[in-house]
């Protein structure tokens, strides 16, 4: 079948407005990367014995966050502490996750977290809370975009295990959309049974 000048132009057309699509696609993604803000929680000196004595390295763990309620973390390692921490930012990019936040500020409900010997409670908090936790979970936390939590590490120490148990709690919060949706219930009742719960608690 012959090629008309107006088919030539509708596809021409159509290629130009992908082509457009994904140049905006691509500036939007850019512009998410730039807000991303990441911190440095552990710089750890590692040696590999090879034949003719010790080879010295670093390995990084590294958070990042568009404190909008995405985080993700990783590691990375390098002869040099800066090529480490650029492996696990843009690692920890790559791995991003979505945790749903209340009012923007902090978890719908308490939750908690383990993963080796690390264990961890994080707790909601009222407005003007401010982020009581320490080391690597404060990191977590602040490039997440939380204000007000409540938290605490009753396990291990060791700052890749309270990463990990942080994250696998923050895995298991769910929304009250969400909870809505398994239920077949609106989203107001769900909330008006937590505002209960929690007043009932309040008063006790």
């Amino acid at each position: 079948m012959a090629r008309t000048p107006n088919t030539e132009r509708r596809r021409g057309g159509e290629k130009e407005r992908e082509n457009d699509q994904r140049v905006e696609m691509r500036a939007e993604r850019d512009r998410d990367m730039d807000e991303i803000v990441d911190k440095l929680v552990y710089v750890n000196r590692v040696a590999k014995t090879v034949k003719g004595g010790r080879r010295m390295a670093f390995a990084a763990l590294v958070v990042v966050g568009d404190q909008r309620g995405r985080v993700g973390f990783a590691s990375g390692k390098a002869r040099e502490v800066p090529e480490a921490i650029r492996k696990a930012t843009e690692k920890a990019k790559r791995e991003m996750i979505r945790i749903p936040l209340r009012e923007g500020r902090t978890l719908h409900h308490d939750v908690r977290g383990r993963y080796g010997a690390g264990e961890v409670v994080l707790r909601t908090a009222p407005a003007g809370t401010g982020i009581i936790a320490g080391g690597p979970m404060r990191a977590v936390f602040e490039t997440m975009g939380i204000q007000d939590i409540v938290a605490k590490s009753i396990g291990s120490q060791n700052p890749h295990n309270m990463i990990k148990a942080t994250f696998a709690a923050l895995k298991t919060v769910n929304s009250p959309r969400m909870i809505a949706a398994k239920r077949g219930k609106k989203v107001g009742d769900v909330v008006a049974a937590r505002d209960g719960v929690n007043a009932a608690a309040v008063k006790e």
